[in-house]
């Protein structure tokens, strides 16, 4: 359309040559309502959303399709290279679904040659502990798997690490607190003093015991002993098998202590110091793995949302965002007390 020459109520406007066939400088004019005219401008703007409404669209949906498929940064859709995956095992350890998940997707993947587990926990219930280092184990199975301990590896960190075919470590790395604890609390004085009475009516003495309202009953120690023990005995084979250690030697070292990567070494708790270039040098040199793959990170798949949760959880990486540490922080505010079961868990003491 052309520019308006009219009043408020009706406007000129020129119209273009009709495709060449009006002699030249001659111009064509139409009179228009000015409320067709407004009209008409609306609806073009609603036009023009729409059109870049649906683009997006297309971009979020081409960019979900290729996070699906497995798109990484520096990788083609359709032909991936070769590499070696990296997973991190940070914070406190509890059954987790969708890291399971993602392990369970490694042993399948033909891409992936060879997996770095990158520990950095000072442990976590021993549930959590167990059904990591079994998923572990079935991946090492197939592939490679080897384990970095960053700042710590401890309790059911630890059991993590030892998972792995390979584990190494830093010098100044804390390794070890092999072991399981059962905590509760006994609040029956402070609640005496403040004139609350808890009761209860139980099936036998045993039941929900300890209880935090009143003194332990008797037997109740001994009861969690039986379990803390048999779950500790269980630990202990696994050190003694992974490590190839007698069992003497493993209860030993099994009293609780932590060590550094160093003194982990000397104890066998560690195969070798270096980090990622003493890994990879083992991955090539033992276990046959091209040289020179590229090292990539892969997260467990937290957002249920389908392709739009792909691309969403897309978009933030891209930004440099990550869910995880929210959920660290959710996961840390449980070790206050609130963690169901036995825990294997380093805590080291305050003052």
């Amino acid at each position: 359309m052309g520019r308006p020459l009219g009043s408020a109520r009706a406007a000129f406007y020129r119209l273009p040559d009709m495709a060449g066939l009006d002699p030249p400088g001659k111009e064509h004019w139409r009179i228009m309502n000015a409320d067709s005219l407004i009209d008409r401008r609306r609806l073009r703007r609603k036009l023009g959303f729409w059109r870049i409404l649906a683009v997006l669209a297309v971009i979020l949906a081409v960019l979900a399709l290729t996070i699906a498929g497995g798109w990484r940064p520096g990788a083609t859709v359709a032909t991936a290279a070769p590499e070696i995956a990296r997973v991190e095992v940070a914070g406190l350890i509890t059954e987790d679904r969708d890291r399971l998940e993602l392990l369970e997707k490694l042993k399948t993947d033909p891409n992936v040659r060879a997996v770095i587990i990158r520990v950095n926990s000072p442990g976590g219930t021993t549930v959590g502990g167990e059904t990591l280092y079994h998923a572990i184990r079935d991946l090492a199975a197939v592939k490679p798997v080897a384990a970095e301990v960053g700042t710590l590896a401890a309790s059911a960190g630890y059991m993590v690490a030892m998972a792995t075919d390979r584990v190494v470590a830093h010098h100044s790395s804390i390794v070890g607190s092999i072991g399981v604890i059962f905590q509760y609390v006994d609040a029956s004085v402070l609640l005496g003093r403040i004139g609350v009475e808890v009761n209860a009516v139980k099936s036998s003495p045993l039941k929900a015991e300890p209880s935090p309202f009143a003194p332990a009953a008797p037997g109740a120690r001994e009861m969690i002993a039986r379990l803390v023990n048999n779950s500790y005995d269980w630990f202990v084979g696994l050190v003694a098998e992974r490590r190839a250690l007698p069992e003497e030697e493993a209860r030993r070292l099994a009293d609780g202590s932590v060590f550094t990567g160093e003194q982990g070494l000397q104890n066998k708790l560690v195969d070798a110091l270096g980090g990622e270039r003493e890994i990879r040098r083992w991955f090539e040199s033992e276990r046959g793995v091209p040289a020179g793959l590229k090292i990539e990170d892969r997260e467990p798949e937290k957002d249920g949302w389908g392709l739009f949760g792909a691309a969403r959880s897309a978009f933030w990486g891209l930004l440099g965002f990550d869910a995880a540490p929210a959920d660290l922080i959710g996961a840390l505010g449980k070790a206050s007390g609130h963690l169901d079961g036995m825990v294997s868990l380093w805590q080291p003491s305050t003052p």
